[in-house]
């Protein structure tokens, strides 16, 4: 399994309840749908080679 970096992360309330909404649409943990979010956003801009 890949190895994870942790770190403490600041949100509104109210960006969070729609991270929590979205991720239990795609049975997913927020951690997991904001990763998936982040992804896709540095693929689009070219900073993450796609996979």
């Amino acid at each position: 399994m890949t190895k994870r970096k942790s770190f403490p992360l600041r949100i509104d309330p109210k960006l969070y309840e729609v991270l929590e909404k979205w991720a239990e649409d795609e049975i997913r943990s927020v951690n997991a749908q904001i990763e998936v979010i982040l992804k896709e956003a540095a693929k689009k801009a070219g900073r993450l080679k796609k996979e």
